[in-house]
């Protein structure tokens, strides 16, 4: 059929208007009847681009549909019908609101092939949405760093390999069974740390010096400075092959280590150096206080736990319902010891001397912890505890659900996100064997072709083949043609 051609069923002299005109769009088995002044509202719209294509003839049509019934003037769209339904809102109410159940990618993906600008979808799935994006992003970047970690570029220097080869043995311990044992390594020297510091505190553990001081077993110490050189050895290696060692250092953890390290050397400094210029009991009393500040090092036990990693993100995605409690606790702190303080007052022994002083009491009895240093000796006092210790109870319990929740959601998420990346990893291997086998000249066969590694262990691949497309890691754009539907 020419591209030329026009349809009997069309004015060529324009008498018919398109704000008059009616037409069918038929998606994926839906039909639905469209009248021209309501899609001319949106004329940089699929839908009202139809209107004013009939008289283009075939090739203008079949520009922007998939097949056409002339004489039922019925345009047929292979797409999402349940995405479509909620398109076609914006023609009538001037706003888009996405079901639930549909993947907010795959309806991005609807929007723009209707070409309906997203400024129209309702705040509360633009969230959605974004939520969604971060999540892709974050599997996006997951499946480039094993690409990268696979991959070997020959045009760096050897100096450059070296240190992507330790970086990768020291953070990274499931890339291969040695960076496993030093990771297990690692981990027991700061539980024997941990332990070594709590041990030496014992006093039948501990020596006396020749002044008559008490000081650590010489066989603790020993273990101590030998975890401390593993330690620094650790973080000076990873230190020097980081790729990006401003970050590495202002990096939380990574502050952390420093924390844990320093007061050794610091400490050790002021016992041989600082006697010379201080007194000796300031001497001692500094190393005490530098030696308490190795305590930090438990904190290390967090890069080798993802356990701990998302309880610190679940606190700090919970500070408004923490901030919630803490300010019920305050109120209800002021409220109950200004109470206590009044009612305790007629009584001859009472232990509420004044309203600071009866904070310690309030804490104590609405954290239901009531050690019994003080306590009500009156009626109307005891009346006033059993209220603030309930009140407690309540205060606490409300804003727990909520953080309970964010730490579930974020491993779960993590969780999620760990088995998405390998699954885009294998399709994208099972796509680069299947194009192999059957000749294609894609990207990944040229590689192959050239001599270099094999497609799966090269970092150039970025092409993902699931049904959820992650358009980071593509570098050209793919259409699709068939109606998809969200795993």
């Amino acid at each position: 059929m020419a591209g030329d051609s026009r349809f009997p069923d069309v004015d060529t002299d324009g008498s018919e208007k398109s704000e008059e005109m009616e037409i069918v769009v038929n998606v994926g088995g839906v039909r639905q009847v469209f009248y021209g002044d309501s899609l001319n509202q949106y004329p940089e719209t699929r839908l009202a681009e139809l209107v004013n294509c009939l008289s283009g003839g075939y090739d203008s049509i079949f520009s922007l549909c998939d097949d056409y019934d002339p004489g039922k003037r019925e345009f047929y769209f292979d797409r999402d019908p349940d995405a479509f339904k909620c398109i076609v809102d914006v023609y009538y109410f001037g706003e888009i609101h996405m079901k639930k159940g549909i993947c907010p990618i795959c309806f991005k993906n609807e929007m723009e092939f209707w070409k309906v600008d997203l400024k129209f979808l309702d705040d509360c799935c633009k969230a959605h949405l974004s939520e969604k994006k971060e999540e892709l992003e974050e599997i996006a970047r997951r499946v480039q760093l094993i690409l990268d970690d696979l991959g070997i570029d020959a045009s760096e220097s050897r100096w450059k390999r070296c240190q992507k080869c330790i970086w990768k043995f020291l953070e990274k311990p499931e890339s291969s069974y040695p960076a496993r044992v030093i990771a297990v390594l690692s981990f027991l020297f700061i539980l024997i740390s941990s332990v070594v510091m709590c041990v030496g505190t014992i006093p039948d553990l501990q020596v006396v010096d020749a002044e008559g001081n008490r000081m650590e077993h010489p066989t603790l110490e020993s273990i101590e400075t030998a975890c401390i050189g593993w330690f620094t050895m650790e973080y000076v290696l990873r230190l020097i092959s980081s790729p990006n060692k401003l970050h590495f250092a202002l990096s939380f953890m990574n502050i952390v280590d420093v924390l844990a390290i320093l007061p050794f050397y610091v400490s050790l400094t002021l016992t041989h150096l600082g006697a010379k210029l201080m007194e000796l009991s300031n001497v001692q009393q500094a190393v005490q206080a530098l030696r308490i500040m190795r305590i930090a090092r438990i904190f290390k036990l967090a890069r080798h736990s993802s356990g701990l990693q998302t309880l610190t993100y679940a606190l700090k995605r919970s500070f408004k319902e923490l901030g919630l409690l803490l300010m019920y606790l305050a109120v209800g702190i002021f409220v109950f010891s200004a109470l206590g303080y009044t009612m305790e007052q007629s009584h001859p022994e009472t232990l509420f001397k004044s309203i600071p002083q009866s904070f310690w009491w309030a804490i104590i009895t609405m954290t239901t912890v009531g050690y019994g240093d003080i306590y009500p000796k009156t009626t109307l006092g005891k009346l006033n505890a059993a209220i603030s210790f309930l009140c407690g109870v309540i205060a606490i319990a409300l804003p727990i659900h909520p953080i309970i929740n964010n730490f579930v959601r974020y491993y779960n998420k993590q969780r999620v996100l760990e088995t998405a990346a390998k699954h885009e990893l294998e399709l994208m291997e099972l796509n680069s064997a299947e194009g192999k086998t059957a000749g294609s000249r894609s990207e990944l066969e040229d590689l192959s072709r050239e001599g270099k590694e094999g497609p799966f262990y090269s970092s150039r691949i970025k092409v993902s083949h699931s049904d959820t497309f992650i358009h980071l890691l593509s570098e050209e754009k793919h259409y699709r043609t068939r109606l998809q539907s969200c795993k």
